[in-house]
């Protein structure tokens, strides 16, 4: 039995979300960027994520662990996070279209800061971001 795209996409993520140093994970809408699902990250909003297990961050960034916003280093909300990968995903969509015309398709997106790295998989319906530590040099 032949898996749907969405099946490939949750599993793919999957995969992804078990390599060491894996911070969070975030299942994007492709159409509108909305969250579906988040893991890692804290939401700031309980309606934003109701597939979350984490709770609202309310007002303070700071959680009783001694992280900011739930991951070390001090990565944004999940809104946030979400917010800046859908800028950059457009952009990028906007290049590829510009480069290879109205049949370009952008296939992965790999962005490494000092604090992460992420890992972003367009799919037809999501897009799946892995953030993870920046590994050594």
């Amino acid at each position: 039995m032949e898996q749907s795209a969405s099946e490939e996409t949750l599993n793919h993520l999957t995969r992804l979300s078990q390599k060491p140093g894996v911070q969070s994970t975030l299942v994007l809408s492709r159409e509108t960027g909305a969250i579906v699902r988040t893991s890692g990250l804290i939401s700031n909003s309980s309606s934003a994520n109701p597939n979350s297990t984490l709770p609202p961050s309310g007002d303070s960034t700071t959680t009783a662990d001694g992280y900011t916003n739930g991951t070390p280093g001090g990565t944004q909300s999940a809104e946030d996070v979400a917010r800046l990968v859908w800028t950059f995903v457009t952009a990028a969509g906007t290049m590829v279209e510009g480069l290879d015309g109205k049949d370009g398709e952008v296939k992965l997106l790999r962005v490494r800061t000092r604090k992460n790295e992420l890992v972003i998989v367009p799919d037809s319906k999501f897009l799946l971001v892995v953030i993870h530590d920046t590994p050594p040099a």
